[in-house]
């Protein structure tokens, strides 16, 4: 029986869609990141005809009328994209274009069964094709307030690295070329080659959140200056649990006016806003202190160190240990303390109401 011959078309086909504004570090580091992949992919593959994979990078030309390849790893071969990808862009959240070559081509490229996939600032290019619509995304958690503004038909959710929809692929945050990276050549080269590639560039995985990298940034500019009073002496009470009548009283509101109030401008509850004020000061102390996860706990107002640590993953996606692990400043030596396990160390006692 005779062999099939190896295949001669990229299996791996990636075009780096380019624009002013576009981060030299995404454009060359996806570069690098795919030759990578298909150096190791080719070693699985003896025999064949043309590389597993192939990168070109593609601008809109100086009359903005057609956009053209300026980079091709294999030149002098058709073209047959099987993704595209939008590397990050500093300046995309500005714009406010609808129209113009480079969305055109993505549409097409799109209509035509192609992936498209983008990275924190260049989500928002994608997100002006209309593709996004009525999905969720993400992008970098700086811009979610002005993203959620410019495109609300676009469910923001930025506390995830990678969102995949097989068809539209968006990524947050400014190096999270490399997990978008990684997720595409593990589908379509496989999970081995996804991870020698991962080992070679000493980066992790997929698997990583945006949640364990962003700042509690409330809203401030709301207008709403009673409320505003009220976020600042909330501030001043996070080491311990305030009621909804407390802040009201304070605000000198009627408790129900306040909470219609505080929801329009800070788009929280009081319980939700003061349990993020609550864990931004846990993770300073996981960071710079060298408090126990148990004095921390009981320093926030929380009585149940279990509930603490529950609160804390539920937020940041990590447990108060793995956090201190990754977070910890040098010189911060971490003093003993129980274990995130249940069953061991200090016992549970009953869970402090918390009046919100």
């Amino acid at each position: 029986m005779a062999k099939t011959a190896p295949a001669s078309v990229p299996r791996m086909d990636i075009g780096l869609a380019c624009d002013a504004g576009t981060s030299n570090a995404g454009i060359y580091g996806l570069t690098d990141l795919f030759t990578y992949a298909g150096e190791f992919a080719a070693k699985r593959e003896n025999g064949r005809t043309q590389p597993p994979v192939r990168v070109t990078h593609w601008r809109a030309d100086d009359a903005a009328t057609r956009v053209r390849c300026t980079y091709d790893s294999c030149p002098g071969s058709p073209h047959a994209l099987s993704l595209v990808v939008i590397p990050g862009n500093v300046r995309a959240p500005e714009k406010t274009e609808e129209d113009g070559p480079m969305l055109d081509w993505l549409r097409e490229k799109h209509s035509e069964g192609i992936v498209l996939a983008a990275v924190c600032g260049g989500v928002f290019i994608l997100a002006r094709t209309g593709l996004l619509s009525g999905r969720q995304a993400t992008t970098h958690w700086s811009f979610s307030d002005r993203f959620a503004l410019q495109f609300p038909d676009v469910l923001t959710e930025t506390d995830h690295m990678v969102i995949d929809y097989g068809d539209v692929v968006t990524a947050g945050g400014v190096l999270a070329w490399a997990d978008l990276g990684l997720r595409l050549t593990e589908r379509f080269l496989g999970t081995a080659v996804m991870l020698e590639t991962a080992r070679f560039m000493n980066v992790d995985p997929p698997g990583r959140e945006q949640r364990f990298y962003c700042e509690f940034d409330p809203r401030t500019k709301h207008g709403d200056r009673t409320i505003l009073k009220a976020q600042k002496w909330l501030l001043t009470q996070r080491e311990c649990p305030v009621s909804v009548a407390d802040v009201a009283r304070y605000a000198d509101l009627e408790p129900r006016t306040f909470l219609r109030r505080f929801v329009a401008a800070t788009g929280m509850k009081p319980s939700e806003y003061q349990q993020r004020l609550r864990i931004t000061r846990a993770r300073e102390m996981l960071e710079f202190s060298q408090a126990s996860i148990e004095e921390i706990s009981w320093s926030l107002g929380y009585g149940d160190v279990g509930g603490f640590r529950r609160v804390f993953r539920k937020v940041m996606g990590l447990t108060p240990s793995d956090y201190r692990r990754r977070f910890c400043q040098p010189g911060s030596q971490r003093a003993p303390s129980s274990s995130d396990g249940s069953g061991h160390g200090y016992p549970l006692s009953a869970v402090t109401p918390e009046h919100s």
